[in-house]
């Protein structure tokens, strides 16, 4: 796969709620940080991040709105819809990812906090 195509692949699966098909696109060592929030290291460490932070939600969703891939590195500019209360939320996003032999070794998401934090109290 191309590293857009697996990171296609990831978000779909992520989407999902799909552990067993997400997590293994991620290296082992994979650093993942949704700015401004510490970063997080390994597959175990961004599945708990992903499990304390989806649950909230009723349903997840990742539009795509621009794409561009450059070697290993893939940035896009997207909405990630949260349905929470019955009510979706619409969190623009851009996001940032380094591909290594087929995985995820590097994901960031740049976004407002206090939008999608406002919505959740």
């Amino acid at each position: 796969m191309t590293p857009l195509e697996v990171v296609h692949a990831f978000l779909a699966a992520a989407e999902e709620g799909d552990y067993e098909a997400s997590l293994p696109l991620l290296t082992e060592d994979v650093e993942y940080q949704n700015m401004p929030l510490p970063a997080v290291h390994g597959r175990q460490a961004v599945r708990e991040t992903l499990e304390a932070l989806l649950p909230i939600c009723t349903r997840f969703q990742v539009v795509a709105h621009r794409e561009l891939a450059s070697g290993d590195t893939v940035m896009n500019e997207r909405t990630d819809r949260f349905e929470l209360k019955g009510e979706w939320v619409d969190l623009p996003v851009a996001g940032v990812f380094v591909v290594r032999d087929g995985q995820i070794a590097l994901w960031r998401d740049y976004f407002d906090l206090p939008t999608i934090m406002n919505k959740m109290v």
